[in-house]
């Protein structure tokens, strides 16, 4: 059975009422940091502004759209052709990809990438230290996720937004039965031109080439992006760098608890099949994902917790 989240939608819907939205921003907004307010397609979202950075995070999908440093260019890439409606993901920034990555091995007609990323999710928090603002959310098991994981989860995304972003995906098993799950932070990141960027840190590594029926290859050198793309390297605990001579910055990935980073540019054929890229977006981003997938998948016993967390910072050249 694939995952329906129709009453989520509902809900959304019903959350971006500007009686409902003006609520939710006097109970979570920061005076000059924090304010919740109506985002593409009506949808709620929070928008940060500090002396550190500008960014965004929707309760669909709990979905980073925008982590912008101050005096630096957007960091984050989001398609212009992207859908901000219900039923569908938003297309960039940091989806968060859960229970399974890719397509559902016992059902090929469950959404790809799992049903967390276009469900609606709850806010639980807004809190300012310093210049940092962290956004949490929340999004649980209910009776349209057990027809796709029969199971019970608690899911929290703390993003928080400051001279770096980092983002920390908990899940909570407060079931009675172990939890195995596959997870992402999908992380989609602006280029200048894709051909002429090259990323460090994962020289020596094996990965997965999902282009060529999931050879395994080794990785020689740095990776060059120089047609279709997409990459799971394997056993991989270390920070992956972007190193951009166009934009004349670095962007590096450091992350825990992940032993999976996938790399992914679609090149031409792939974005003109996809209704929301633009033909020629393909230029201009690059995924960089850390995960745990396949032979790395994840359990989580009854009662316990896991975290995997990413941070992302930049630097000029």
């Amino acid at each position: 059975m694939t995952c329906c989240p129709k009453a989520d939608f509902l809900r959304i819907i019903f959350d971006t009422m500007p009686e409902t939205l003006a609520a939710l921003d006097q109970r979570f907004g920061i005076s000059g940091k924090a304010v919740v307010t109506e985002g593409r397609g009506g949808l709620p979202a929070v928008r940060v502004t500090t002396r550190q950075c500008s960014g965004e995070i929707y309760l669909l999908g709990g979905h980073v759209t925008q982590w912008k440093p101050t005096d630096a260019e957007e960091v984050l890439w989001v398609s212009q052709h992207s859908n901000y409606v219900v039923g569908k993901a938003i297309r960039g920034g940091v989806p968060v990809i859960f229970p399974w990555f890719g397509a559902k091995a016992d059902d090929p007609k469950a959404p790809a990438h799992g049903f967390v990323r276009s469900r609606a999710w709850e806010l639980e928090s807004v809190d300012a230290d310093g210049d940092d603002v962290t956004v949490t959310m929340l999004t649980r098991s209910d009776d349209s996720s057990r027809a796709a994981l029969p199971a019970e989860f608690e899911l929290r995304l703390h993003a928080s937004f400051g001279a770096q972003l980092r983002l920390e995906l908990q899940l909570s098993n407060p079931g009675t039965q172990p939890l195995r799950f596959e997870e992402a932070l999908h992380s989609y990141f602006t280029v200048g031109d894709v051909r002429q960027i090259s990323i460090r840190g994962l020289d020596g590594t094996s990965y997965l080439d999902k282009t060529d029926a999931n050879r395994r290859r080794a990785q020689s050198g740095n990776i060059l992006i120089s047609s279709e793309t997409d990459r799971v390297y394997l056993d991989t605990t270390h920070d992956v760098e972007i190193v951009d001579p166009v934009m004349r910055r670095r962007i590096v990935i450091g992350k825990s608890n992940s032993r999976n980073s996938v790399v992914w540019n679609p090149w031409i054929d792939k974005a003109r099949s996809l209704s929301d890229f633009g033909d020629d977006e393909w230029t201009k981003m690059v995924c960089v994902e850390p995960s745990n997938v396949g032979a790395n998948t994840i359990e989580v016993a009854a009662g316990q917790q896991h975290t995997m967390a990413v941070t992302i910072s930049v630097t000029s050249m």
